[in-house]
């Protein structure tokens, strides 16, 4: 085996490899890459080697990719799935430094370290009050992934209660960690330290803002160490000016590094520059953690942590690839409408949809679910494990068509428990030309493309609803490209749903005019690839 590493990992990891009998390890610069990777097994990266489709071309017996890092925005996964080349990545790695540092920002924040820092500093003995004590406080977590349950398990060690708000984990996942999930709106209002662990995307891009923050309790103290892009900086300097908000303590920034942050400076803000992962420990598990998954996979063809497909013949590849979109997007619609926090994910296939792998498909609805929620990168790879982190269980059956499309799949999200609340369920089918389409909703039958923006609408079948919904969005700019409307019986007031697909970006902001016409019962903004 030839395993290149091609940019600095930890001596342990490079050890790992070398230990190995008959591997070759060679070290090498950008250079001459691409005259080692000719005959390489195995290609190691952290983020400065950019692994091209130029790159790929050389690689003739390349099996695998191993990026010490969380991101692999330097490696072309398409490229490196239609080669067959298995790319992984080591998400969990830096997960105690994050949780540490987020605690470290907690601490310094409520008893404000680097104002008395700074006075000792410049000769000031400032023998005041030091702040509060963080036992018997409530911490909010957005967020109980791997972060977030770290975090969780320091703060119980400082006697504090801790509650959490993460539609994809579980309550009995929740228990073990001697978390309790509550609502968001609950979250806001109850907890003195509020602390952000999840994903960017449509539903949480500036969940801190001015409505969010007037539903916190006064006093209250925000620290975020995921992503800056949560938090509106604007409304949250506001906020602590006014004396709302106590306090906040920062790792990561809307724009990085910042220009015209307006929290940076302000007294009761701490800031660090995005550093949270960066410790040796941390690299060094980084590296040792690459080593091992390569190892492993090489050896033993065990896959952890991958982020593409692993290799499929053509033939394999072209006839699963519609069911596969057809799959993610539906598990994704499901994952962005459904009003209940899923524990169970149930999934029935019909006709050729049985036949086409259906072990490909459970993970692509699971990918869909969860890549709406999670930073990380889910896929048929490891959509299975992800899930089964978060309490997430699959319920599969096959059926027959006694009518209509032939070859279907229909994706539940449904609660922990059955005999409450019902869920949300979506059925779709691929079109000849291969795209893939919605068939029902609810039980309600309409078909509609699964791309691009859609608002998703739920309404009392009234004259003028659909006039309304167009004027309103025309009234903010916003173009419909498609409009597939459904009612449950052929009855005036019956139960409506529509899909409206528009063009272009479009703000959350639409959504409180269209919720502000008489007849819509609900309305949520959807992204579908």
């Amino acid at each position: 085996m030839k395993v290149i590493v091609a940019d600095k990992i930890s001596d342990r990891g490079v050890q790992l490899l070398k230990e190995q009998p008959g591997w070759n390890v060679v070290m090498t610069a950008n250079d001459s890459l691409k005259a080692e990777i000719a005959d390489a097994d195995a290609l190691i990266v952290r983020s400065a080697t950019r692994v091209t489709a130029e790159l790929l071309d050389c690689a003739k017996k390349l099996r695998a990719v191993g990026r010490a890092g969380v991101g692999v925005d330097n490696i072309d996964l398409d490229e490196a799935t239609k080669r067959g080349v298995l790319v992984m990545s080591t998400p969990g790695g830096s997960s105690v430094s994050v949780a540490e540092h987020t605690f470290a920002l907690l601490l310094a924040l409520v008893r404000q370290l680097p104002k008395f820092d700074a006075a000792m500093r410049e000769g000031r003995w400032e023998k005041s009050s030091s702040g509060a004590e963080v036992r018997g406080k409530t911490l909010g977590l957005v967020g109980l992934g791997r972060i977030g349950s770290e975090v969780a398990s320091r703060a119980e060690a400082f006697d504090m209660r801790v509650v959490a708000y993460d539609p994809f984990i579980s309550e009995a996942a929740a228990r073990e960690l001697s978390v309790e999930l509550v609502p968001l709106d609950q979250l806001l209002a109850e907890c003195d330290f509020i602390s952000l662990h999840t994903a960017v995307s449509p539903q949480t891009r500036d969940m801190i803002n001015a409505l969010s923050i007037a539903k916190m309790k006064k006093g209250v103290r925000i620290i975020n160490a995921a992503r800056g892009e949560l938090i509106n900086e604007a409304d949250l300097a506001a906020a602590i000016k006014g004396g709302h908000v106590a306090g906040a303590a920062l790792d990561v920034f809307a724009e990085e590094p910042p220009k015209n942050c307006p929290l940076i400076g302000l007294p009761n803000v701490i800031t660090t520059p995005h550093v949270a992962g960066s410790t040796a420990e941390a690299q060094e598990e980084l590296g040792t953690q690459v080593a091992l998954q390569i190892r492993d996979y090489l050896v033993e063809g065990v896959i952890r942590n991958a982020v593409n497909l692993p290799a499929l013949s053509p033939d394999q590849y072209r006839r699963v690839r519609p069911y596969l979109e057809l799959a993610e997007r539906l598990g994704s619609l499901v994952s962005q409408a459904a009003g209940v926090r899923p524990a169970r994910i149930r999934i029935r296939y019909a006709g050729e949809v049985a036949e086409v792998g259906t072990h490909l498909l459970r993970s692509a609805v699971l990918a869909g679910v969860l890549n709406a929620v999670l930073d990380q990168k889910v896929n048929v790879v490891n959509a299975p494990a992800v899930a089964a982190a978060r309490g997430l269980t699959v319920e599969e059956q096959t059926r027959r068509r006694e009518h209509g499309f032939p070859n279907t799949l229909e994706v539940s999200a449904l609660p922990e428990k059955t005999g409450t609340a019902a869920g949300f369920t979506a059925e779709g089918t691929v079109l000849h030309d291969g795209s893939p389409r919605v068939l029902q909703i609810e039980g309600i039958p309409l078909e509609a493309q699964l791309e691009g923006t859609i608002l998703y609408l739920r309404n009392r079948d009234e004259p003028g609803v659909i006039g309304q919904i167009g004027t309103t969005l025309g009234k903010l700019g916003v173009n419909i490209a498609t409009f597939a409307l459904g009612r449950r019986e052929a009855q005036r007031g019956a139960d409506a749903v529509s899909l409206v697909r528009v063009d272009g970006k479009v703000s959350p902001a639409i959504l409180e005019p269209i919720r502000a016409i008489p007849a819509i019962t609900e309305a949520k903004l959807l992204h579908l690839g």
